[in-house]
């Protein structure tokens, strides 16, 4: 049996295989991007990190500084800052201020965290989502070219 292949299915091929590489070059140069962003998240993840452990440090270390100089301030010039009955209430109302901000500090982190976790999810839902609709579409469209070439078939077969 002899093959009749026109110029226009080398044509067809061509074109097809240009397309083909087109399609792996565009993917791999995007694949790439992501991986080189990819490679610098570790040292931006360390830097963000040691910039919080600096700040927590600078921090405390403001927070010593400040209440050493007060309490030297005050003791120097022998002035009574307040009396026992205030100072009582005031280190009752401060602890109560205290654990109050620092209950809300840890619900917010909470809250947090479960909201990383639950966009965490969702990228992996939509990543599924994104290769099921790939697999749709590939499948619809080998279903089609299919189609396609019976019909195409038959209509050369009846010239």
């Amino acid at each position: 049996m002899v093959e009749n292949k026109s110029k226009d299915d080398n044509v067809i091929t061509t074109r097809s295989v240009e397309l083909d590489n087109l399609y792996d070059r565009v993917k791999q140069n995007y694949i790439r991007i992501v991986e080189e962003f990819t490679k610098a998240q570790p040292q931006y993840t360390q830097s963000v990190s040691n910039l919080q452990l600096d700040y927590v440090a600078a921090a405390k270390n403001t927070i010593q500084n400040m209440v050493s100089a007060q309490k030297m301030v005050a003791s120097n010039w022998n002035f009574p800052i307040g009396t026992p009955q205030y100072t009582d209430e005031f280190i009752k109302k401060s602890n109560e201020i205290t654990e109050n901000i620092v209950s809300a500090v840890r619900i917010n982190n909470q809250l947090t965290v479960n909201a990383i976790n639950a966009a965490a999810e969702n990228f992996r839902a939509l990543n599924r989502t994104f290769e099921s609709v790939t697999e749709f579409n590939t499948n619809a469209g080998k279903a089609w070219s299919s189609f396609l070439t019976v019909q195409q078939q038959q209509f050369l077969r009846k010239q």
